[in-house]
């Protein structure tokens, strides 16, 4: 039986429960169960193919085929598709980052329309992310790694969206820029961004994460508070194969 989500003392912003979901004939998620309270960011770890991304997918309403509860401030998003859970305040970025290749840094930013207020300027964008700025009409096919991961990190947070769901978004990079984007994160959580990030990077989990939950075989496993990581270190060691 998949382990039921962590009793939070609040009410969660996001509420996950019994989350199956499918590839075309392929039963991918087995009851995913997690929550996360607003201002949090929670991680969630495990093996390539465990269901992390699937996971993201889901509760973003892109897996076309899925069942059980997402709710977002106590709304049920399940049935809805993935335009109006956008305007519920959700998005995501992927871990390929969908760059427009052929768009300048500014069109890029300009590209997402804003579902809600709140978003972030583009002035705001680039104090954050200074190298935007210095990029600003060079096309996506001449970014770095980082600046794309940047880009697509500053293109999402112009839509007003204060759930953000993050894959991979260290993937390939070289460390100081992995360092900027845990900078990034503790900024965006310290102005009230709940983020929910998938990570491979165990280490880079450990420096912004709240709370971890461990995915295997499309199940939640365990929940690891990140105060109480250091004790559980061997254990995490083996769910991850390290």
């Amino acid at each position: 039986m998949a382990e039921a989500a962590p009793k939070l003392d609040t009410a969660p912003l996001l509420a996950v429960r019994d989350l199956e979901g499918w590839y075309g004939e392929s039963h991918v998620l087995h009851g995913i169960n997690l929550d996360v309270a607003q201002g949090e960011v929670v991680t969630l770890l495990g093996r390539n193919g465990a269901g992390k991304t699937t996971t993201l997918k889901a509760i973003m309403g892109i897996l076309a085929k899925r069942k059980g509860s997402v709710t977002l401030n106590g709304r049920e998003l399940i049935g809805l598709p993935s335009r109006d859970i956008a305007r519920a305040g959700i998005a995501l970025c992927p871990e390929e980052r969908a760059i427009f290749s052929s768009l300048s840094v500014e069109e890029n930013l300009m590209l997402p329309p804003r579902v809600k207020p709140g978003g972030l300027s583009v002035e705001q964008i680039f104090e954050m992310f200074p190298n935007l700025k210095e990029r600003l009409s060079s096309q996506g096919t001449k970014l770095s790694g980082g600046e794309q991961q940047m880009l697509a990190i500053g293109r999402i947070l112009r839509t007003g969206a204060n759930l953000l769901l993050l894959d991979e978004p260290t993937e390939g990079l070289a460390p100081v820029i992995v360092q900027q984007i845990g900078a990034t994160i503790a900024m965006l959580k310290q102005q009230g961004f709940t983020i929910v990030l998938v990570e491979q990077n165990f280490h880079f989990a450990a420096s912004v994460a709240d709370r971890h939950y461990v995915i295997e075989l499309g199940k939640v496993i365990d929940t690891i508070p990140n105060a109480e990581l250091e004790e559980n270190i061997e254990k995490l060691h083996a769910y991850l194969g390290v």
